[in-house]
């Protein structure tokens, strides 16, 4: 961690996701602000009902939760042309790409120096991916940093996974966007 550090924004995909994060940055005396910003999930009730639990998190632990724009279609704008590319091919490297565009603004706006996010905590993601994203967005914004963390590791998962049960959040079975649902479905 870079020393000094004392608060980050941190795009948070969903609450199971974020709940180590969230509970290891408080324990290293690092306030986490949460951005949740998911234009990529689909559909609408599935959204809602990702970012209600979200938002119960941060409000159980008096954790300031911004709610970012939903727009389906720009997301849709954004990969077209992507949609029949494998999981954790170039429609999640745009996927994380936008959302980590939009978590760069609001950190610079907020005036806070680094942002992270909860992506790097999934086993079914591609860390580098989501590492070029982050620090592409950095560079695109400019007097913010992206704080690559793998947040797999340290015991988080396992942590993760004692949270989701003690929170009874909802644990989604898919990645969001109605491509990775597609695979679920046909995994099932």
């Amino acid at each position: 961690m870079p020393e000094g550090l004392k608060q980050v924004l941190l795009h948070a995909c969903c609450a199971p996701c974020s709940s180590a994060i969230v509970e290891w940055l408080s324990a290293h005396e690092i306030t986490p602000i949460i951005y949740y910003y998911n234009p990529n999930i689909f559909p609408l009730e599935e959204y809602e009902i990702r970012k209600n639990e979200s938002k119960r998190h941060a409000e159980s632990l008096g954790i300031q939760w911004i709610d970012g724009d939903y727009s389906h279609e720009s997301w849709c704008q954004q990969i077209q042309g992507t949609e029949n590319e494998p999981e954790r091919g170039k429609r999640c490297e745009l996927c994380f790409r936008q959302r980590m565009l939009a978590t760069a603004k609001m950190a610079k706006e907020m005036q806070i120096p680094y942002f992270a996010t909860t992506l790097a905590s999934s086993r079914w993601k591609n860390l580098e991916q989501i590492n070029a994203a982050g620090e592409w967005a950095a560079a695109q914004i400019g007097d913010v940093a992206f704080l690559a963390q793998n947040w797999r590791k340290g015991g988080l998962q396992q942590r993760r996974n004692e949270l989701l049960k003690q929170y009874n959040f909802y644990n989604q079975q898919y990645c969001g966007c109605e491509f990775s649902m597609r695979k679920a479905d046909l995994q099932a």
